[in-house]
């Protein structure tokens, strides 16, 4: 088997219910990247990318399709099965850029299940569960509005609920977590997310302020040694996300005892692959972690769904897709959707979804 044609989309996604706020920037749409592989037997695989806006991190639209030009060319002829030896060929080829790598790698493991005849989540080891749990995002918003919201997305069955915090006064920060704590019932968990929006000034108060309350602290402030700086000096766990970049970070962190576990991004590791070895180093350090992404839809949702399935139930955390916050499915009849708080596993070979890239226009990019 060999690979035929490489095809790269570009597709807005518009946020439900009009924008998105987080402490760093508000987003009312996305732009995301779409990677189709046609291989010579006929058998395609599709991948994707996507980036909360060029602030969120370094990661951004442009800077994925831009890395996807100078990569294309180079994976013509590979064979789609050897995963390993096409993601050498990536890094020979471009350095860094991990978050456009992922696309490809993505489409990969599709294929590869497809080839096999078996899902992706079979590939990765098994799925520890068909369904898998998931957790919403609130975004910055009025104590009292974040406290309605939490009661009725507790109600539809999530267990674990993620706030974001940050980018206005700590008062509204605090009163906010409170609201929420409130409304909380056991097994319900809650993760205070600050996207870097803190310096360690404001992570100590509000974590001393609040330490009579529940709540795991996900990447209060920017760096990483300002992170590391908070360890024995609050009462909360703390997980990193945005600077959890690589496993080369993981391993830091696990040997800095820097964190209590990662919220962790398919794209921006690089792709399935990394994730499955963060997930297994995860593993033998006893660290939790979530599975999710930026942003994006069905087929970075279903790579997250297929990833989580396969962590060990007592270090997860949960995983996050974009589903609730976008209208509409890649594959009309097979999307990946929320039911009851948890992600039905696809069944289907690969991913288990038939993206309609015709709803995506011309490709931007096509490699033949």
């Amino acid at each position: 088997m060999r690979i035929e044609a490489v095809h790269v989309y570009q597709y807005d996604l518009p946020v439900v219910g009009g924008s998105y706020r987080m402490a760093s920037t508000e987003v009312s749409s996305v732009d995301t990247t779409l990677v189709r592989l046609v291989t010579d037997t006929g058998l395609t695989g599709a991948g994707e990318t996507c980036p909360v806006g060029p602030v969120y991190q370094p990661q951004h639209a442009l800077g994925a399709r831009a890395a996807l030009q100078e990569m294309g060319p180079h994976l013509l002829g590979r064979n789609p099965l050897l995963i390993e030896q096409v993601r050498e060929v990536m890094e020979r080829t471009l350095n860094g850029s991990a978050y456009a790598k992922a696309a490809v790698d993505i489409a990969l493991w599709d294929l590869a299940g497809k080839a096999y005849g078996v899902r992706v989540c079979d590939l990765l080891g098994g799925p520890f569960r068909e369904r898998v749990p998931s957790y919403y995002a609130m975004g910055v918003a009025p104590p009292d509005e974040a406290a309605r919201i939490a009661r009725d997305r507790q109600a539809q069955g999530f267990r674990r609920l993620q706030l974001k915090v940050g980018g206005r006064p700590l008062e509204e920060d605090v009163a906010a977590i409170r609201k929420v704590c409130e409304v909380l019932e056991p097994p319900v968990g809650l993760a205070v997310d600050a996207n870097r929006g803190w310096t360690t000034r404001d992570a100590l108060l509000v974590s001393l302020q609040c330490r009579d309350l529940s709540f795991v602290l996900e990447q209060p402030c920017s760096t990483y040694e300002e992170v590391l700086a908070l360890r024995g000096r609050i009462p909360h766990p703390i997980f990193l996300d945005e600077c959890a970049e690589d496993l080369r970070v993981v391993l830091r962190a696990i040997g800095d005892r820097a964190a209590d576990g990662f919220g962790l991004k398919v794209t921006r590791v690089g792709g399935i692959s990394p994730m499955r070895t963060i997930r297994d180093v995860c593993r033998t350090a006893g660290l939790a972690i979530t599975c999710d992404d930026a942003w994006g839809g069905d087929i970075i949702a279903a790579a997250c769904a297929h990833v989580g399935s396969t962590v060990a139930p007592a270090l997860f955390e949960g995983t996050w897709i974009a589903a609730p916050y976008i209208e509409g499915h890649y594959d009309p009849d097979h999307g990946i959707d929320i039911e009851g708080g948890e992600i039905p596993l696809p069944q289907g070979p690969g991913l288990g979804i038939t993206p309609d890239f015709e709803r995506f226009g011309d490709p931007v990019l096509s490699f033949e």
